[in-house]
């Protein structure tokens, strides 16, 4: 199996630096004490998710690479649907230099909710966002300008995620503009959509097969995804 070295982020450091002393996660142990030592980190923080997000996305993640199912382990996206959307909710991180490379704003499902997320589906036409892993799969051209297809991993959970189109892209309503207009995020059809300005950099940093994780308060997701349980 491919190591990879996560560094651990200075609880109160500079946006975008990691101490320069890795922590190396091999195991599940690793992901609890690298839990333990981020636990003063405030959890309102917007510059990293908070511990308890983090410990469940490398605790999946740690599984993907135990199986060697994840072509470019160096990338992981993190996205926290329990916070609301006029927050900078995702974040994409370089494991291998322990680099924060974008921290940006990411729209919900219309049906997910209005300001909250706290509706999740995988069934077609839901209008739904969907929890759990994925791998980002590959770039084209939609409606939407450029796009990037997610792979759902978990079985009725988020594996109908191309069948729904789920995907990445760039939207107007994802935006400060539209959040200063309206007081939230404009709301996708399930699609994680992100501001325009950044979607063409994010979809070429993450693309081709990374690890791509969102995380909702769902009590059915928490105790029934293969991943965390």
């Amino acid at each position: 199996m491919k190591r990879i070295f996560i560094l651990l982020f200075a609880l109160f450091g500079f946006a975008g630096t990691l101490p320069n002393n890795p922590i190396e996660v091999d195991h599940l142990e690793e992901v609890m004490l690298l839990r333990r030592l981020m636990s003063d980190k405030p959890e309102n923080s917007s510059f990293m998710p908070g511990a308890k997000v983090l410990e469940l996305a490398l605790k999946g993640y740690q599984k993907l690479l135990k199986n060697d199912s994840v072509p470019h382990p160096e990338i992981l996206t993190v996205v926290d649907f329990s916070l609301p959307s006029d927050k900078e909710r995702m974040w994409v991180f370089n494991l291998s230099t322990g680099k924060l490379l974008f921290n940006s704003l990411v729209a919900h499902g219309r049906n997910s909710g209005d300001v909250m997320a706290s509706r999740f589906s995988n069934v077609p036409g839901s209008y739904t966002s969907s929890l759990g892993f994925y791998l980002t799969g590959e770039i084209y051209q939609g409606k939407h300008g450029l796009s990037l297809y997610l792979d759902g991993l978990e079985q009725g959970i988020n594996d109908k995620a191309r069948e729904r189109s789920i995907v990445i892209h760039g939207a107007d309503y994802a935006t400060h503009k539209f959040i200063n207009q309206y007081g939230r995020l404009g709301r996708s059809y399930g699609c994680p959509a992100l501001p325009p300005d950044i979607t063409q950099d994010v979809i070429n940093t993450i693309k081709g097969g990374s690890c791509f994780f969102i995380y909702g308060q769902d009590s059915n997701y928490l105790t029934q995804s293969p991943f965390l349980n």
